[in-house]
């Protein structure tokens, strides 16, 4: 039997409040080969700090627990920072929201990715800046020498996001974690670096964890889907299998969705009284 690239028992996140300590991921499990998993919900339901927490990077006054942690086998939660450090980016690599908003702006594109290859491999200087031009050309940017010698400002918005996925994908990790890596992107540039996030993952046969709230986006670029609502998987099947799904919860998202042959008046509201426990 292969091994999974993720095995998670009982994750659990939560966060002091005046009023005790809330819980923002109530205990879930995920199983993850080299497949592509997308995780769905309404914002606040847990997607993203369930992203985070496979990296460690759920910082206090959070705290996160779980029976088990592991990753290709190496069981994560033990881990001293250090050695967390040498997997994070080097074997799972996060896109975060708004992701060319992560660039520092003072630092030529180029150096920065230089910088992501850097932290986790020792290259010749002259290799290190082939192995940059190269990813630039892999992310489909025209003239990646002159890209790599401009500065974030310097780039659209859609641009930006291909250098953001140039950089986490150059230590050519096992895991992509991409946490609404198109959120502030226009349909068609959308669709552009999606495919291309697609084709990186395809060649290099990697697992794909795909944070969305779009539903149709995730049953597109997705081969499984988990369906979160209030810190709870309420749901998992197969992409295709998604119009068929039973729960009140997911059938409410499905319905929230506006069609091109629209001929509903208005859209109809989650009816959350339809279910309970979560």
């Amino acid at each position: 039997m292969t091994r999974p690239l993720l095995d998670i028992r009982n994750l659990r996140v939560s966060f002091p409040t005046p009023n005790g300590r809330v819980e923002v991921v109530k205990g879930i499990d995920l199983t993850l080969g080299r497949e592509r998993l997308g995780i769905v919900g309404e914002s606040g339901s847990g997607k993203s700090m369930t992203g985070r927490a496979i990296l460690r990077l759920i910082r206090k006054p959070g705290r996160m627990t779980a029976d088990r942690m592991a990753f290709d086998g190496i069981d994560l939660l033990p881990l001293p920072d250090r050695r967390m450090r040498d997997i994070r980016g080097a074997r799972i690599s996060m896109i975060m929201q708004d992701p060319k908003f992560s660039l520092n702006p003072v630092i030529t594109i180029g150096a920065q990715i230089a910088e992501a290859l850097r932290a986790h491999e020792r290259l010749p200087r002259r290799q290190e800046q082939a192995r940059v031009i190269e990813m630039l050309d892999a992310v489909r940017i025209n003239d990646p020498e002159r890209v790599a010698r401009m500065y974030p400002h310097q780039v659209s918005g859609g641009m930006g996001q291909r250098v953001m996925i140039a950089m986490m994908l150059i230590p050519r990790p096992d895991l992509l974690i991409a946490d609404e890596p198109t959120s502030a992107l226009d349909v068609s540039v959308q669709a552009q670096v999606l495919d291309l996030i697609d084709e990186l993952v395809r060649e290099d046969g990697m697992g794909l964890i795909l944070i969305s709230h779009d539903l149709n986006l995730v049953v597109r670029y997705c081969d499984r889907i988990m369906v979160m609502n209030a810190g709870q998987v309420v749901e998992e099947c197969a992409a295709s299998e998604l119009h068929n799904a039973t729960h009140p919860y997911t059938r409410g998202l499905l319905a929230s969705v506006p069609r091109m042959d629209e001929d509903r008046d208005e859209l109809p509201v989650l009816d959350r009284t339809a279910w309970s426990g979560t």
